[in-house]
């Protein structure tokens, strides 16, 4: 099978203090174009440092109660990654335990 590379790009404009005003994203091998987000937050592993490298970036829109549920999901999808990764079952499900508490703290659940 032969080799491609596929791209996903961010866009992102900075007001005249370097905050976030907008966040655009495109991944046309997903079917993204330029979507909006208020949100982003990528990590990548340095190999050669054998530590993580992150971008946390949020445009002045997003909401306080937006980020509490962004921050809750994430943890949700880190702990789907970790059991498809290396298939750490009771890890993953101790991701998930924590992530229900950590959205029960921050009353993210209809009651």
């Amino acid at each position: 099978m032969a080799k491609r590379e596929s791209t996903v790009k961010f866009s992102i404009v900075l007001d005249e203090n370097n905050v976030p005003e907008t966040i655009h994203w495109t991944a046309k091998d997903g079917g993204v174009e330029n979507q909006p987000a208020g949100s982003m937050m990528v990590a990548v592993w340095d190999e050669k440092a054998k530590e993580c490298l992150r971008l946390d970036l949020w445009t002045k829109e997003m909401t306080i109660d937006d980020m509490k549920k962004f921050f809750h999901q994430t943890i949700m999808s880190m702990a789907d990654t970790l059991e498809r990764a290396t298939n750490e079952e009771k890890a993953a499900m101790n991701m998930r335990k924590y992530a229900h508490n950590f959205g029960l703290e921050l009353d993210l659940f209809d009651k």
